[in-house]
């Protein structure tokens, strides 16, 4: 009997704490005017499907079969100093994950800047990386914008988040919800976007775009700020940064709007089982179905080899991807898997 005592009281004491941490963590959300991806309280996918509730977690955590992941594997970390390339095309470099920096039109753009030891809102707990960032922080010389897809925290980290306002100061361009929290954070140069607005930025026109996915930091404020996709214009020349997605027939329409696109940065891993990933995370065979949606004429895969969030392993992503090149009969160089540290140098004039 008394066992059992301790065993209720531990329970009830696990409850508590999850709630207490849960709701601690949570963010909040936006309020504004109802739209079709907006009901005045949460937003919406394009699909109208939602990512997988409690039960289909706890079912998904007691199943899983992950692949195994060896640590500091290719391991590659830039040695010098990135140089802003001339006004005649575009650098992009892959630090790992979903951040790039992207130096455009006299302007040094960076996507979902994760440079923590973990993807988690502690550093004692959580996805841990299993390869250190492909640029040192330090080895940027100036930050003017920084583009967020989410809020999830392998794209929106705290500590980096802190770190590029004390030194850099940049702007922060975000969806709907996320000002709020940025802003608590320290930064004062915010610009915030529903999915097909527009902000200005120097030379550069940044577009929010729709995307499949979901968002929350804690236990209480799921999908109560939106997620979206960007795309950087000048003159007529475009570059779509996909954030984190599934797939649907929204990229048609962003091909059919904003189509064709230069250069791509398109998610390609965490996607296994598909039961449970696909309404948020697309598989390397859709990652190709969106290169061809947005009319894409040159596209670069993310969001694999880092940190392990889902079952499939570092490798699968990038084997599985060559397979649909090969089946697609795509031209050398069409879609590639870039190395972390290294500027890929594209001509846009």
């Amino acid at each position: 009997m008394q066992i059992l005592k301790i065993i209720l009281i531990l329970i009830v004491v696990f409850i508590l704490l999850f709630v207490i941490v849960g709701y601690a963590l949570s963010a909040k959300g936006y309020t504004g005017a109802k739209s079709d991806h907006f009901d005045g309280k949460r937003f919406i996918n394009p699909t109208g499907i939602a990512a997988n509730g409690l039960p289909q977690v706890l079912k998904y955590m007691i199943s899983r079969k992950p692949e195994p992941w060896v640590r500091n594997y290719e391991t590659d970390v830039r040695e010098t100093p990135l140089i802003r390339p001339d006004s005649n095309g575009v650098d992009i470099t892959f630090v790992n994950h979903s951040t790039f920096i992207i130096q455009y039109e006299g302007m040094t753009i960076v996507t979902d800047p994760v440079w923590s030891q973990r993807c988690s809102p502690v550093q004692f707990a959580g996805p841990a990386r299993f390869r250190p960032p492909g640029v040192r922080l330090e080895d940027i010389a100036t930050i003017d914008m920084v583009l967020i897809s989410h809020n999830h925290y392998d794209h929106l980290d705290k500590n980096t988040i802190l770190e590029l306002i004390k030194t850099h100061n940049p702007i922060f361009v975000v969806p709907l919800g996320l000002d709020k929290l940025i802003r608590k954070w320290g930064a004062t140069k915010v610009e915030t976007l529903d999915w097909w607005e527009a902000t200005q930025q120097g030379n550069v026109s940044v577009t929010s775009v729709p995307a499949n996915h979901f968002t929350s930091r804690g236990t209480f404020d799921r999908d109560v700020s939106l997620w979206c996709g960007y795309i950087l214009e000048q003159n007529g020349h475009k570059i779509y940064f996909a954030g984190d997605t599934g797939y649907g027939e929204i990229f048609k329409e962003i091909g059919k709007r904003q189509g064709p696109i230069d250069v791509s940065l398109i998610p390609i891993g965490a996607y296994l089982p598909r039961w449970f990933m696909s309404p948020i995370h697309v598989s390397p065979k859709e990652s190709v179905l969106i290169h061809q949606d947005v009319q894409s004429k040159q596209s670069i895969g993310m969001h694999f080899g880092t940190f392990a969030l889902a079952d499939d392993g570092p490798d699968r992503p990038p084997n599985d991807l060559a397979i649909e090149i090969a089946h697609h009969k795509m031209k050398a160089g069409e879609f590639i898997v870039p190395d972390e540290g290294v500027s890929y140098s594209y001509r846009l004039k």
